[in-house]
């Protein structure tokens, strides 16, 4: 009788866990939601936006992959593998990836149609490998606000040093 109650007790701890581990959301997640909610307070009025003030969380570098860029590439360039990455499947997707001290931090996904904002780096930030631009937190990084179908667009044409 009493092995029984040890084991429906292990039981009920281990569903428990793994119950909390469903229903937890990850830090990249979070924060993702976080970045969003900021995007979308932009005022009307704010034509430029310092990045660093946008984001509410905080990191190192963040790689905006192209499209079609295969997960094993994109878990080459920011260092090692995480679970929940996906491949963007079409053009004008939205795949970055967002490293403080080497972890991921921030992973924006899908199209800018269907999370309300889009984050583009210009040319000028591409890294060796051609399937990535990359921004540095230490940089002064202005980016320009553009709206258009109730999207907000944010476009890093501006660049301060």
């Amino acid at each position: 009788m009493r092995k029984k109650i040890v084991v429906i007790v292990a039981i009920v701890i281990v569903s428990i866990f793994v119950l909390v581990d469903l229903f937890m959301e990850d830090l990249w997640e979070s924060n993702e939601n976080l970045l969003k909610e900021e995007a979308l307070s932009i005022e009307e009025s704010v034509e430029n936006i310092n990045f660093n003030e946008l984001t509410p969380f905080e990191w190192d570098v963040a790689y905006a992959f192209d499209p079609y860029t295969t997960n094993d590439t994109i878990y080459e360039t920011v260092g090692y593998k995480w679970d929940k990455i996906r491949e963007t499947i079409n053009e004008g997707m939205n795949q970055i990836v967002f490293l403080k001290d080497g972890k991921v931090v921030c992973y924006l996904y899908g199209y800018p149609e269907n999370n309300g904002y889009g984050i583009y780096f210009t040319q000028e930030n591409r890294t060796e490998l051609s399937s990535a631009s990359v921004i540095n937190s230490k940089d002064d990084l202005v980016f320009q606000v553009v709206r258009s179908n109730n999207v907000i667009y944010l476009e890093n044409k501006v660049r301060k040093k």
